[in-house]
């Protein structure tokens, strides 16, 4: 079993930037994921950040990104959003301020991750162009007796009549699931949408977090209510597939009580 973290819409933002978008301390609430995983006596294998790591793509936010996730003791994979500025990410964490999208792929464990570049610059939707297609066909070659973990800011688009702008384009999920089709897919790991989400498209288990800035009110079906709440994905690896547990950041969880770890053992 390989466990990892999953966060997503980290919306950072250093305070010289003049953002006055936000709806939550993102700063503080990414500082107290970086200590909880630093001081977990069972470390997690990796950690996946999927996205809008920034809320306005300004470079010094990316500066105090790297300060902060310096922290984590373990690999952390970084993948970009659409309030990304690829300029910025790339001045701080490549090796000039280019506007290349950032697409890679490594091996964590026993699975290989491979991440796409799904922004559009100025845009909310998200896309996959063609050379990021290619690479993805060539990637899924790389690897063949590992199972493919993707990650992607946008997932793909299942619902058909659903909101346009919360996922890729429907001709990019058409030539994804092309793609993908007959390689073995642990799983794809999105945010943007800002809800725990959890979608099976075509066998493959599509897993959305709500993030680290704010949430949505799921009940209300007319307009897009924002509410407070923050949370992390803890996901695991077994052979059998690929599971999650979304695990609450804020509101802080109020303790009701604690069973001791003997007499859980204890338990028949």
């Amino acid at each position: 079993m390989t466990r990892f973290i999953h966060i997503t819409d980290l919306h950072l933002s250093h305070a010289d930037s003049g953002d006055k978008g936000l709806h939550s301390d993102t700063e503080a609430t990414l500082r107290r994921v970086v200590a909880h995983i630093a001081s977990m006596e069972e470390k997690p294998a990796f950690v996946v950040a999927s996205g809008d790591l920034t809320n306005t793509g300004h470079e010094a936010s990316y500066r105090l990104l790297r300060e902060i996730i310096a922290d984590i003791p373990v690999p952390l994979v970084l993948a970009l959003g659409n309030h990304d500025k690829r300029e910025g990410f790339n001045a701080v964490f490549r090796d000039g301020a280019s506007g290349e999208a950032y697409y890679h792929d490594a091996l964590h464990g026993p699975l290989h991750v491979i991440v796409l570049d799904t922004l559009v610059p100025g845009r909310v939707a998200g896309t996959l162009e063609a050379k990021q297609i290619d690479f993805l066909q060539d990637a899924l070659t790389r690897h063949r007796d590992h199972p493919k973990l993707i990650v992607m800011h946008h997932p793909p688009r299942v619902d058909p009549e659903g909101l346009p702008w919360g996922t890729i384009d429907l001709a990019s999920t058409e030539a994804l699931a092309e793609v993908l089709k007959g390689h073995p897919i642990a799983g794809i790991l999105s945010g943007h949408i800002h809800i725990n989400r959890v979608m099976h498209w075509h066998g493959i288990p599509i897993i959305v977090s709500n993030g680290l800035h704010s949430s949505v009110d799921l009940l209300e079906r007319r307009d897009l209510r924002l509410i407070e709440g923050t949370g992390l994905g803890l996901l695991e690896w077994r052979p059998s597939g690929l599971s999650v547990a979304f695990v609450p950041l804020s509101p802080q969880p109020k303790e009701l009580g604690v069973i001791d770890r003997a007499r859980l053992l204890a338990f028949s």
